[in-house]
């Protein structure tokens, strides 16, 4: 019995773990555009024209495919399966007939087929791979002679056009997919974070297809310079993406987990010993405006001194999210030295344990996320060491909270202009979305150019 309650919560730790740090929904926007853009970018229709007119066809000499029309292409979502695909064309076919004089079939077809999405064995990236291709006539029309014997023509178009098409148009199919599949190669490299590390959109599962969109969930991968992998703490939190948008929309939903650990590599970063005596609004860091707030620095300073004022963050960065609100957790030191001239060492004045947290403001630049913070509120204040003896550190919380405000967030600003990587696929353009928050998570309504 207790192996089998080991095996189901072990089970369930393994369902945890696994949870995307983020999910892609692809609607029919996006992959309308990329068949269209891999119809044109091939041109295949026009290369499938050149070789018709090199193949040989039986009944027909000196063969000549011409006026290829602009396709139509029609997708539709077959849930647990991919796309099913129709593409509408037209030619005309002409060259010397069977009877000797000059022949025109003037063909308008639909070229269908099943573009099933799979998963390739050696990358692990999504493919999609057609089946099934048909070539339907819509209509044929012909200049032979009007005293023909139908029968005659139906059997001669039969064994030109039912028999050729399939092995000249639906090559075409295929072509365009290889386009296709080439725009998902980037998708699992490396993207580097400045110098701090990289992040890895890794895929969790195999893409599913429902009625309405395909969707893609990552497990991305949080890497150091150094090559440790930072672990996402509170994975499995729950979220979903809100519903309302438009049908056929497509949207990138990054999980809050996700995002700290992102954050996680610039902790380093957060790190700032502050020396200038004059900083905005504020008045001048010296110990006669600390001695303000604490009176026992007047007597141990009774000229005034610079102060630096040393902040480090112990514990790593944390976003929350709920709807229409989210805020960046920082804890850490704030540490002031008075400074002592002829190159005399700082003195530590007092070291200050403390918790406030940021708000953020997300947008997008170059296809990277950016983040701009403010102040929110300064959560606590406790003093752990003073060389100036006991004081009331509550009696700093202005001062402190004033001393986050302007000197502070402009690091943490500066630090996070960097920007993270979003999912490298499909050429897709994230600089055009919409941007909200939900429950856990922040999602990107991805518009087309």
């Amino acid at each position: 019995m207790m192996r089998i309650l080991f095996l189901a919560l072990c089970g369930l730790l393994t369902h945890i773990r696994a949870d995307p740090g983020a999910r892609l929904r692809l609607g029919m926007d996006i992959m309308n555009r990329e068949v269209q853009s891999a119809m044109d970018e091939s041109h295949i229709l026009e290369q499938m024209a050149a070789r018709a007119s090199k193949k040989p066809i039986k009944g027909i000499t000196n063969v000549k495919v011409k006026d290829v029309q602009l396709p139509v292409i029609t997708l539709n979502f077959i849930p647990g399966v991919g796309i099913f695909q129709c593409v509408s064309t037209g030619m005309t076919i002409t060259g010397k007939s069977f009877m000797g004089g000059n022949m025109e079939i003037i063909v308008v077809l639909n070229i269908t087929a099943t573009d099933r999405l799979l998963q390739d064995e050696e990358t692990g990236l999504p493919v999609f791979k057609s089946e099934g291709c048909e070539i339907i006539l819509v209509s044929v029309k012909t200049n032979m002679p009007s005293n023909m014997l139908p029968k005659v023509v139906n059997k001669f178009l039969d064994s030109t056009l039912h028999k050729v098409l399939p092995s000249l148009m639906c090559p075409a199919i295929d072509a365009v997919l290889v386009y296709v599949n080439r725009k998902w190669a980037s998708l699992n490299a490396p993207m580097p974070v400045g110098q701090m590390g990289t992040i890895k959109y890794v895929l969790t599962s195999m893409p599913t297809t429902t009625a309405s969109y395909v969707q893609v969930d990552f497990s991305p991968t949080v890497q150091q310079q150094e090559g440790n992998t930072i672990q996402s703490a509170n994975a499995g939190e729950a979220f979903e993406f809100p519903e309302g948008y438009a049908e056929g929309s497509s949207q990138l939903l990054l999980s809050a987990t996700f995002l700290t650990a992102e954050l996680a590599l610039l902790q380093k970063s957060f790190d700032v010993n502050v020396h200038d005596t004059k900083i905005g609004q504020l008045p001048p860091q010296t110990t006669k405006t600390l001695a303000g707030f604490i009176p026992k620095v007047a007597k141990a300073y009774p000229k005034p001194k610079p102060l630096v004022t040393q902040i480090r963050i112990n514990k790593p960065p944390k976003i929350t999210m709920e709807t229409g609100n989210n805020l960046l957790h920082l804890h850490g030191t704030l540490e002031m030295f008075a400074v002592r001239w002829r190159g005399k060492a700082p003195v530590s004045l007092f070291l200050l344990e403390s918790h406030f947290n940021l708000k953020i403001q997300y947008s997008v630049h170059e296809n990277r996320l950016q983040m701009v913070t403010s102040l929110n509120r300064l959560l606590s204040l406790s003093r752990e060491s003073s060389s100036i003896g006991a004081f009331n550190e509550k009696k700093l919380t202005g001062f402190v909270t004033d001393y986050l405000r302007e000197a502070y967030v402009p690091v943490v600003n500066d630090v996070l202009q960097v920007g993270f990587p979003l999912p490298d696929l499909l050429d897709m353009d994230y600089n055009l979305a919409e941007l909200s928050i939900v429950e856990n998570a922040l999602v990107l309504n991805l518009k087309l150019n």
